[in-house]
């Protein structure tokens, strides 16, 4: 079959699977693209040195910058982020400064960087762990079948992401096959999550699923054992914002019966936000 005819075979196969709710690895499905109609050794040669003649000498990175980005440590990267981070002013500029961010090995396997969603300073501040298959190619956290669910949730408490809600993650770039982002990548992305929260103010937060409460509280604690009640988070800045962690939609996609658990952490949030006076 001809690569454009398997392209589109690909593209129809995925988009079905998609619609079924099953996640698809954009990474895998572009590499096996490519594997379909390999270069030969002479033909990959001819265009490594195409592209490199093609390129203007100022934009080819000389030796030793190359040298010293590979060897820039974890620490090196978490400096630059919290660099980045602490220069932005307002929550477009932050946005911006993740997107210059090249610290988290992710990016490269990616579409589209994910920052957030919904109404800039908002009294609640929704926290997931990162974006999946739809969200890397539309650019927006939570639009995909979770994401779905996760605004009927919201809904239910008078809450929405185009009025009092914003939405983000704790990681902004999608680990290969929808594993859960590793430690050192949630590190590096940490010192913006801390920023957004100091620039934006919340009044509460809901930490979405046992990777975001458990990162933002820096705890081993399950989500099971973290959730129905309220939790202290503090930024290094100072910023204190009570945080509610509740189970991921996409967990609650696969397991119906603990949506009841959802709907009452649900309640003590609405609790609490007319406790603080907030109007939703």
């Amino acid at each position: 079959m001809p690569q454009n005819a398997s392209a589109v075979a690909l593209k129809a196969l995925t988009e079905w699977w998609e619609e079924m709710g099953v996640d698809v690895d954009q990474a895998e499905v572009k590499a096996a693209l490519a594997a379909q109609d390999p270069l030969s050794p002479a033909q990959a040669e001819t265009s490594k040195t195409q592209v490199e003649a093609s390129a203007e000498p100022e934009s080819r990175p000389r030796g030793n910058e190359r040298r010293k980005r590979k060897a820039k440590s974890l620490e090196d990267w978490i400096a630059e982020a919290e660099s980045l981070a602490a220069s932005a002013q307002d929550l477009p500029a932050l946005k911006a400064a993740i997107e210059s961010f090249e610290g988290c090995p992710l990016k490269q396997l990616c579409e589209k960087t994910v920052v957030y969603d919904g109404t800039l300073g908002a009294p609640v501040m929704v926290l997931g762990e990162g974006p999946g298959g739809q969200e890397d190619r539309i650019g927006l956290p939570f639009v995909g079948k979770a994401g779905q669910l996760l605004d009927r949730m919201l809904a239910a408490i008078q809450l929405d992401r185009k009025t009092n809600a914003f939405i983000s993650n704790v990681n902004y770039w999608r680990p290969p096959g929808n594993r859960n982002p590793e430690a050192d990548e949630l590190a590096v992305c940490r010192p913006f999550v801390d920023r957004m929260v100091d620039l934006a103010q919340p009044k509460l937060i809901f930490a979405m699923g046992g990777v975001a409460a458990k990162s933002l509280l820096d705890t081993k604690t399950g989500i099971t054992r973290l959730r129905g009640k309220e939790h202290a988070f503090e930024t290094p800045a100072g910023t204190r914002v009570p945080l509610i962690p509740m189970f991921h939609p996409a967990y609650l996609l696969r397991r119906a019966p603990d949506k009841s658990r959802a709907w009452r952490d649900l309640l003590l949030a609405q609790e609490r936000l007319t406790e603080m006076g907030v109007e939703v």
